[in-house]
């Protein structure tokens, strides 16, 4: 749902840059005019991520993801962070935005199954297998995409 996405978006902007810019700041009134900049903007990448075409789509939510989460390595978010709606518009839209391959672990938390049940698809050839390992992150993203498109309460 795009209030959930656009809800997550603003929340962890809150908490990771305007929060701790409220406190270096003392509370100046610049900060309060930030988070109305960026509800109005979340509510933009929100729409560009479920709507936008697949370019825009996945350097929005890469320039969030880096944003997001900084760090020296690759984005390797827990199993969790892929139930959010931010994980599952990423998903959707560009699999995993940094891994050509995911592991049957991640591609279970991307699609909502287990590792066995990934391991199952791949057994009767509905997920391919990597050839490095694990499944290509472009199927999961397909399935997703495959699943949205035909019911979305079917199991992937």
């Amino acid at each position: 749902m795009v209030t959930d996405l656009v809800d997550q978006i603003v929340r962890l902007l809150d908490v990771r840059l305007l929060d701790p810019l409220e406190v270096l700041l003392d509370g100046d009134d610049a900060v309060a005019a930030l988070r109305e900049l960026v509800r109005r903007r979340a509510r933009r990448w929100a729409d560009t991520i479920r709507n936008g075409d697949d370019r825009a789509a996945t350097m929005t939510a890469a320039r969030l993801i880096a944003t997001l989460y900084p760090s020296d390595r690759a984005f390797d978010p827990p199993a969790e962070w892929w139930a959010t709606p931010l994980g599952q518009a990423v998903a959707v839209r560009a699999g995993h935005p940094w891994a050509e391959s995911v592991s049957y672990a991640t591609a279970g938390a991307m699609l909502g199954i287990t590792r066995q049940g990934v391991h199952d698809l791949v057994r009767r050839g509905r997920l391919p297998r990597h050839p490095d390992g694990g499944v290509p992150s472009s199927a999961v993203r397909d399935r997703l995409r495959a699943r949205d498109d035909h019911d979305p309460e079917e199991t992937p």
